[in-house]
């Protein structure tokens, strides 16, 4: 099996993936509920997802609900998943009418309701060649690697290549993470697309998701686009390696 090539330099800003963090935090600064925050966060993340599209992304994956989550109060989550679904109802339109190739990434372990209304819009979205956008529900990057291993083992494949591996990923299309932003003030990865992060550019910025907008996402994709991304190579025109 051909070795993966690292992606060229000049390729610029592929996919993207945002950990949308502070909804609940958001919402308790203005004395409100928790809640109030992820109604909030859910609208925010339906408007960069069309401005994602537009703008030419290949792929934009959306921490929406982590394997950690479900520590959270059982009326807590009880409530996202009951958002998840209107989210998903909400944003079938825009879906289909942008040509975006909808996707669940994770373990797929979620309330019936929830998961019929993933698996219909998945369906009827599959055939669009647009960007694809990747809700990452019941996720995360440890469970992600152990199932890619498992469907290798199915596979009956007993030696893998980087580019072999990555063919069992969860979105396998978009092995490559070109860009992570993180909202909420927190400096960590949060066990996200472990994989993926290999030569991937971090953002990190104390604004919480209810108050990211289009622009702030323009000015960031901009900044990094001026970053050189070396992928373990040396600067181009540089004699020595930086330490």
């Amino acid at each position: 099996m051909k070795e993966r090539e690292a992606p060229s330099p000049d390729e610029g800003i592929k996919h993207l993936a945002i950990i949308m963090d502070g909804n609940g935090r958001w919402a308790q600064t203005r004395h409100r509920p928790r809640v109030w925050g992820h109604v909030r966060g859910a609208k925010i993340a339906s408007r960069i997802t069309e401005h994602a599209s537009r703008l030419g992304l290949k792929s934009l994956t959306l921490y929406a609900f982590s394997t950690e989550n479900w520590k959270r109060p059982e009326f807590e989550v009880s409530l996202l998943f009951r958002l998840l679904e209107k989210f998903v109802a909400d944003e079938r339109e825009k879906v289909l009418k942008n040509n975006i190739r909808f996707r669940v990434i994770g373990n797929r372990q979620l309330p019936e309701k929830a998961l019929l209304k993933v698996k219909s819009l998945e369906e009827e979205s599959a055939h669009h060649t647009g960007m694809i956008l990747n809700l990452a529900i019941s996720y995360g990057g440890r469970d992600e690697l152990l199932r890619a291993f498992e469907r290798a083992q199915a596979a009956g494949v007993t030696k893998l290549t980087e580019e072999g591996f990555s063919s069992f990923l969860d979105c396998p299309e978009h092995a490559n993470l070109d860009l992570l932003i993180r909202t909420g003030g927190d400096g960590r990865v949060s066990n996200f697309l472990l994989w993926q992060l290999a030569y991937a550019e971090l953002w990190f910025t104390d604004m919480k998701w209810p108050d990211f907008d289009e622009q702030l996402l323009e000015n960031i994709l901009r900044k990094v686009s001026t970053r050189e991304r070396r992928f373990g190579a040396l600067s181009e025109g540089k004699e020595h390696v930086r330490t």
